[in-house]
């Protein structure tokens, strides 16, 4: 079932039609107690985010002024008014539209007598353009560590955005992923059982808001995000998901619609377009003649469930099953119309001479085989392995078996979906581009050189690791999973499976650079940041190098 604003509504109420109540000022004081974002540029504008906490008891909207000024010399730009909704849990979402392109600018709230922190952003350039740079990020989990990496970001001298990959909010309670180290770092979630209602998801956005270095970041930067599964639950598909129970957690329509609304409250994203499902949130962003930015969306709108294991012991017999699931050519992760859409996108920005097109993708795209240890682990590193505590060295051992089946690394990947890369790959040959392909989901670092199924190259994939949650490198310390990966496969020229950070993203009409930056713990402050390695790629020849 697909979302659109008919049906949505009758799912998670009305609130939004409700007749017009007029605003009150409060009685007590409010307070911006979650910052402020900016999002979605536009070559005049953006989408400037806040959310007011009213007094408690505090029922009526609360009128909220907004002002845009330049940054350099503090001229009023623009301004406005908007009234913050209990309807939309007191989130504001406004719309400059008057400003200048590839300009830096400021902007602040006032709300009864109370001003908000100050955030800044850049309108998208028109014409011609030197050079381009963006933060990529993906994957932080609350529970798991401190968001040092947003501070290294909110502290970046230059940055024209930040591109987000998804899993912005976890959905898990106390007692899942990451409770040892919540416990330890005093990160507990709210609320603390896992979320599925409306009330559960706007509780665990606004508890990442609060948190300092993500307000620094976003006070920093208009982000440019898409959400991936956790935004609702675990490994979601079109028609439900891996950690989502209907006979204890209600119908999968439903919950989809609680999270997908509280997420287009909670997050600087422009508001579902009429007659669209609120699950398209692909749309395109030019920086002039340099860069097309496509963002796509590969959970919620098309993506057939992942093939995976029935039962608690796969067999050969179940290994078969599963790479047969596999391999059937109907699966699919984008879906038709959105494959269509992008090639015309890639196909429009190769026909207006840009000479990158940049594809926003949530998963690894990739072909990653899984290593065999056997052999390339060393005498002594297989005597650690039988140190692994039981249920690590049994999730180890049926690995190995699955990648010695032909099954790949990660079939929640588009490596679970091979016949819907080879056509997206083919949308790619047709649209003239060798895009550069970011990609989230994994908790790894990743550059990969993509090709067909016939070898010829299709573009250059740069994987960004999390923010602060585990990875699969993590829980075998005694490996050096990373360097094996790079041994085991032909598109993989350099990965990382224990670092957390972000990748520094630089782009001029002659090359793409990325820099992998990772921070020295997730668990203290102070920390330092290190860049791992930088990886090119030439404009002319769309080739890949490490610098």
């Amino acid at each position: 079932m697909r979302i659109t604003r008919r049906s949505a509504l009758g799912l998670v109420g009305a609130g939004a039609l409700a007749p017009a109540v007029a605003a009150e000022r409060p009685q007590a004081a409010i307070a911006f107690r979650h910052g402020i974002a900016s999002g979605d540029p536009t070559a005049r504008g953006a989408i400037l985010w806040t959310r007011v906490t009213p007094p408690a008891g505090h029922q009526a909207p609360v009128a909220v002024e907004w002002q845009v000024a330049e940054l350099a010399g503090g001229a009023v730009a623009e301004r406005g008014r908007a009234d913050a909704r209990a309807a939309r849990d007191y989130t504001v979402k406004v719309e400059p539209t008057k400003l200048k392109p590839g300009h830096d600018y400021r902007y602040w709230f006032e709300a009864a007598g109370v001003r908000s922190p100050e955030g800044r952003f850049r309108t998208l350039p028109e014409g011609k353009v030197a050079d381009l740079t963006l933060a990529v990020v993906s994957c932080q989990l609350y529970a798991g560590g401190l968001f040092n990496a947003y501070d290294a970001i909110a502290k970046l001298e230059r940055l024209d955005a930040i591109v987000h990959l998804g899993d912005y909010i976890y959905e898990y309670g106390r007692d899942g992923y990451g409770a040892e180290i919540a416990a330890k770092l005093g990160r507990q979630v709210e609320p603390p059982h896992e979320i599925v209602t409306l009330a559960d998801y706007r509780t665990r956005h606004a508890q990442y808001k609060t948190d300092p270095d993500l307000q620094a970041a976003h006070a920093r930067a208009a982000m440019i995000a898409v959400w991936d599964d956790h935004e609702t639950t675990n490994d979601s598909f079109r028609e439900g998901a891996q950690n989502h129970q209907p006979e204890t957690e209600g119908d999968w329509a439903k919950r989809k619609a609680a999270a997908m609304q509280a997420y287009f409250e909670w997050m600087p994203i422009r508001d579902p377009q009429p007659g669209r499902p609120w699950e398209a949130i692909n749309r395109t962003f030019q920086f002039g003649d340099l860069a097309t930015l496509a963002m796509v969306e590969t959970r919620l709108l098309a993506r057939s469930q992942q093939a995976e294991f029935k039962g608690a012991t796969p067999d050969p017999a179940a290994f078969a099953a599963v790479l047969a699931e596999r391999n059937r050519p109907d699966r699919e992760l984008l879906g038709e119309a959105q494959r269509a859409w992008l090639e015309g996108e890639l196909a429009a920005s190769v026909k207006a001479g840009r000479p990158w097109q940049v594809l926003g993708n949530q998963v690894v795209m990739a072909r990653v085989p899984g290593p065999d240890l056997e052999k390339l682990l060393l005498p002594e590193q297989r005597a650690m392995l039988g140190q692994l505590p039981g249920a690590i060295a049994a999730r180890v051992m049926a690995a190995q078996a699955s990648y010695k089946a032909g099954l790949p690394f990660n079939l929640d990947s588009w490596d679970g979906y091979p016949a819907a890369r080879e056509r997206l790959y083919q949308s790619f040959h047709r649209a003239g581009s060798r895009p550069l392909v970011l990609s989230g989901d994994s908790h790894a670092f990743w550059a990969n050189a993509l090709a067909d199924e016939q070898g010829k190259a299709v573009g250059s994939e740069f994987g960004t690791s999390a923010v602060s949650s585990p990875s699969v490198g993590d829980s075998l310390p005694q490996v050096p999973l990373g360097t094996f990966l790079e041994k085991s496969g032909e598109e993989v020229q350099f990965c990382d499976q224990r670092a957390k950070g972000f990748i520094l993203l630089e782009l001029t009409p002659e090359r793409a650079s990325a820099d992998y930056r990772a921070v020295s713990t997730i668990f203290a402050k102070p920390y330092a940041v290190q860049s791992l390695a930088r990886f090119e790629v030439d404009a002319a020849s769309g080739t890949m190098r490490r610098a």
